[in-house]
């Protein structure tokens, strides 16, 4: 009897140290990756795209960073970046990349991935990537993109996230560059604003110097998510985006459906 009554302390006491959970048990880490963000405009950035991109972020009063590179840190434009800010529910930042190296200063990467939202301005395409690539840039704009953190732009601001396109960044006339290749297809902005887009796009697509892709008109965008088309916006409906490839030889332009936003 005495030895059943051991037994059934044990057991009793065992099964008391199994049901007690230690206050600093580790949770399985989370597998929820987030959410890869790109929103693209043919070339306009103002306030009905800019408020956009603040929804983007899910935050009440996101941090947006400005990069002016494509237009080598125009002092007008980031003037332009602020002024347009004014008033509304967010933090606006600039990355300036024509600097000179002082005591404090924080990295790209600081900057940027301390973001909510990074929008690209118009300008050199060309001049830029190569700038992103010598200061690093490519690399921290990848991370952040992974991260989660909205990618924007237009113009420049908008080529940069795709594999390539037409640029007007060289002497004479548009010729071909290289991107960041977060989307796997060309692009084309100022699709109907610039005469010479259009035609040149087509043919580059017709030869196969560039793949399928997609094209802005000035006052319309493309939103992205995963590298997956969600849906095209426009802030007039004469402004449009398309998706041109190449069918039996010839050129196919689908007409992409819009939604308007204010």
């Amino acid at each position: 009897m005495k030895k059943l009554l051991l037994i059934a302390l044990v057991l009793s006491s065992a099964i008391c140290c199994l049901n007690a959970q230690p206050t600093n048990t580790i949770q399985p880490t989370s597998t929820i990756q987030p959410t890869r963000t790109i929103f693209i405009t043919g070339g306009d950035f103002s306030a009905p795209f800019l408020n956009y991109v603040m929804t983007l972020t899910k935050k009440p009063n996101p941090k947006i960073c400005y990069i002016p590179t494509a237009s080598a840190d125009n002092a007008n434009g980031i003037a332009s970046w602020f002024e347009r800010c004014v008033g509304l529910p967010m933090q606006p930042y600039v990355l300036r990349t024509f600097i000179n190296s002082t005591p404090g200063q924080k990295t790209f990467e600081e900057i940027l991935m301390g973001m909510d939202a990074i929008i690209v301005g118009g300008g050199s395409t060309l001049n830029m990537m190569a700038i992103w690539k010598a200061q690093g840039i490519d690399t921290v704009l990848r991370n952040a993109y992974r991260k989660g953190i909205v990618m924007a732009g237009g113009s420049a601001g908008s080529l940069c996230w795709f594999n390539g396109g037409m640029t007007d960044s060289r002497p004479i006339k548009l010729s071909l560059v290289d991107c960041l290749g977060f989307i796997q297809t060309s692009h084309c902005p100022h699709y109907h604003s610039e005469p010479t887009r259009r035609p040149l796009y087509q043919e580059a697509i017709l030869s196969g110097k560039l793949g399928p892709g997609y094209a802005c008109d000035d006052r319309a965008g493309i939103l992205f998510e995963n590298e997956r088309l969600i849906r095209s916006v426009a802030i007039d409906d004469n402004s449009h985006t398309y998706f041109l490839s190449v069918v039996d030889g010839k050129i196919k332009e689908d007409l992409l459906p819009v939604e308007t936003i204010k």
